[in-house]
């Protein structure tokens, strides 16, 4: 059973069918922009956050409303979902990327050390 994404990337692979064939180009091109995002979306709220204490506590500006669980709700945990969701994303990108390389690392010391295995007689 395939989930929601992998429906998602199904449809979208009817107007290009190289992302149905594990095509090298299309492969590295979403792998680099989904850490680019991810890191990109990170880096604005880290950005965010920090100017937003900034202005608060040396300029003493707020920007939310005085009540609790505006601050908590709104500034707090709904911007603090943007660093979450990205972050584990990056996580599994990492520990895939690492088991790929441990999984070639293995291969290799089979085979001949270019990346062939040699013929069994």
């Amino acid at each position: 059973m395939q989930d929601f994404f992998g429906q998602l990337w199904k449809e979208y692979s009817w107007s290009d069918s190289r992302y149905l064939t594990s095509d090298p180009f299309v492969l590295c091109m979403e792998t680099v922009t989904a850490a680019l995002v991810s890191i990109g979306q990170i880096y604005g709220d880290i950005l965010y956050y920090a100017t937003s204490m900034f202005d608060h506590y040396y300029k003493g500006i707020t920007y939310c409303r005085p009540e609790a669980y505006y601050f908590w709700g709104y500034y707090g945990f709904m911007n603090f979902i943007w660093i979450v969701i990205p972050g584990y994303l990056l996580y599994e990108s990492f520990k895939a990327t690492a088991q790929a390389f441990t999984a070639l690392k293995k291969q290799s010391k089979g085979g001949q050390g270019n990346g062939y295995v040699k013929k069994r007689n």
